[in-house]
């Protein structure tokens, strides 16, 4: 079967298309700047960027399904129009094309986020009211509005579901990610402090997983939270000392602190043109109700999530040794940097 895949460069992308190669599918790659986590890998590449709809068009011609992966993150030094570019009006873009190529089914990849984490009282799951009130960071309305882009897309005849991950760990982190860099940093004992509370984690490979089963099994118009395991940041640091065999720094900063700090933090990735390490809005994350309920996935989709440390272990693994990464090797201690 040939699939599409957008955003198949970063993190979860770059996962989806090694599951999706090693399952026999044909893989069309949409891709926009760098692309070294396709390398050496049987794809055939696309180039287009969400934002511009003319560069889709064709791009999913031929392909039974669709997975839309591509996102924007909100970060310091990153318009906000920009993160609503991409977040809502790309859906709507890469939906339009998906429906003028004639797609079986597309699988919006979303975020929890799209959920109103402020509200506590009981485990979020689908049924929990959207980020669409005022006080909500621009990425958690952008990531509600994007879903509702897919909605109209359904509307007008496009077979859909909506995946929802949890905070997204694992191998394949090419770039890497923002918690990549945190456990690299980790490793090195180059992070002095950690930030005060917790996340619900999930392996990158068992979202995959959960994603491909939602292309066949999954309802249409459906959403499905896929999550992890909670835990907070110090258990977290604990476990990757754990792996390691190594003394891991487990000093917590308050949460006050951190929130004066911030946005500071901020300020400095405007001037410097980098991506911090921690932003205003992922500091507020982990306060926020962090509990999810993944029955339905689970049901609906067999998600099963793997240990915690199994993770672990295979992030630093994959670090220390990129192509020859396997799963479930124990972990040298060159990261690299």
């Amino acid at each position: 079967m040939q699939v599409g895949v957008t955003g198949a460069t970063g993190h979860i992308g770059a996962n989806m298309v090694r599951a999706l190669l090693a399952a026999g599918h044909e893989v069309r790659a949409v891709v926009h700047r760098e692309t070294k986590a396709l390398d050496g890998l049987a794809v055939t590449r696309v180039e287009a960027d969400v934002c511009e709809p003319a560069s889709l068009e064709g791009a999913f011609q031929g392909c039974e399904v669709v997975y839309h992966l591509a996102g924007m993150i909100a970060l310091a030094g990153v318009p906000h129009r920009q993160i609503w570019a991409v977040n809502r009006e790309g859906v709507r873009h890469v939906c339009a094309a998906a429906l003028a190529a004639g797609v079986r089914r597309l699988v919006h990849f979303s975020s929890c986020h799209a959920y109103d984490l402020r509200i506590f009282g009981r485990p979020i799951d689908e049924t929990h009211p959207r980020a669409v009130g005022a006080g909500l960071g621009h990425y958690d309305r952008s990531k509600a509005a994007g879903e509702e882009a897919v909605r109209e897309a359904i509307g007008a005849g496009l077979d859909a579901v909506i995946i929802n991950p949890t905070a997204v760990i694992g191998p394949y982190d090419f770039r890497p990610s923002r918690i990549g860099r945190v456990f690299q940093l980790l490793a090195r004992g180059r992070l002095p402090l950690l930030l005060d509370g917790g996340f619900d984690w999930v392996d990158v490979r068992d979202l995959v997983a959960a994603g491909m089963a939602a292309a066949e099994h999954g309802r249409c118009g459906e959403n499905y939270l896929v999550g992890g395991h909670w835990t907070s940041v110090k258990e977290l640091a604990a476990l990757v000392g754990e792996v390691l065999s190594r003394s891991v720094p487990q000093r917590v900063c308050p949460y006050p602190l951190a929130r004066l700090g911030a946005p500071f933090g901020d300020a400095l990735a405007w001037v410097v043109r980098r991506e911090p390490l921690f932003t205003t809005e992922s500091i507020r994350a982990l306060r926020g109700n962090t509990h999810f309920d993944c029955r339905k996935a689970m049901a609906e989709l067999n998600h099963a999530p793997r240990p915690l440390r199994e993770t672990v272990a295979d992030i630093y693994g994959f670090f220390a040794d990129p192509q020859g990464f396997a799963a479930g090797a124990l972990p040298t201690m060159g990261v690299p940097g």
